[in-house]
């Protein structure tokens, strides 16, 4: 997608035809994390600043409600949150479901590791991280077509979403899951369930195995 008119482009960034691969939001719409940030507060919450200053509602450039100091401030935040760790790693059924998870195709999409570029915050910098994600775009089939298109990204493409935090998020949502981008799955096995179009093959994978490794898998995501 081409770049907002406040980015500029990453070090190293390749450009086609003036238009750059976008990691963040649901659909990949936005290009970093200063843009998904002004995005948020200009769409989400209709607070305009000198990176977004057009009024959600009237489409008209407005003053700046929200500091760009105070902007970076959250993006700087955000950045430096610490990763989720794993856990039980050492339990026979995770290491198995981990296998499994592999040998299944999960991780052609759901890249257990991916490496940082240079960052002028040190811990940052390239870095070996493990989100299982491979922040690219997927057909996801007919079922996951919500009707809406955002960016250039169809109705059906969804980013791949990292699984790290995965078993932690009930926690914090009043002990459920609420998976996939609306929220309509209340469990990891009714999320992979819903997979299609590019993740079929994998969602076959899954209905294909035992009792017993489909716990596996579903205790390694858990671990996650």
């Amino acid at each position: 997608m081409p770049l907002k008119p406040y980015l500029a482009p990453h070090a190293g960034a390749v450009s086609r035809n003036g238009r750059y691969i976008h990691r963040f939001g649901k659909k990949a719409s936005a290009y970093s994390l200063l843009q998904q940030t002004a995005g948020a507060y200009n769409q989400d919450m209709g607070v305009t600043s000198a990176y977004e200053p057009l009024d959600v509602y009237t489409l008209k450039a407005i003053d700046p409600e929200v500091t760009s100091a105070e902007i970076d401030d959250v993006v700087f935040y955000l950045q430096t949150l610490k990763a989720p760790l794993p856990r039980n790693q050492d339990d026979p059924q995770v290491i198995r479901g981990h296998r499994i998870f592999k040998e299944a195709g999960c991780a052609a999409c759901h890249r257990e590791t991916l490496h940082s570029r240079p960052s002028p915050v040190a811990a940052l910098s390239d870095q070996d991280f493990h989100p299982y994600t491979d922040l690219l775009l997927h057909d996801m089939g007919p079922a996951l077509n919500d009707g809406y298109t955002e960016g250039s990204a169809l109705p059906q493409e969804w980013r791949t979403p990292a699984l790290w935090g995965l078993g932690l998020s009930p926690a914090s949502q009043g002990g459920q899951y609420y998976l996939m981008h609306d929220g309509r799955a209340h469990s990891i096995a009714e999320a992979i369930d819903l997979h299609d179009g590019e993740g079929q093959a994998s969602k076959r994978n899954y209905d294909a195995l035992g009792e017993a490794d489909r716990a596996a898998l579903i205790r390694f995501l858990e671990s996650l």
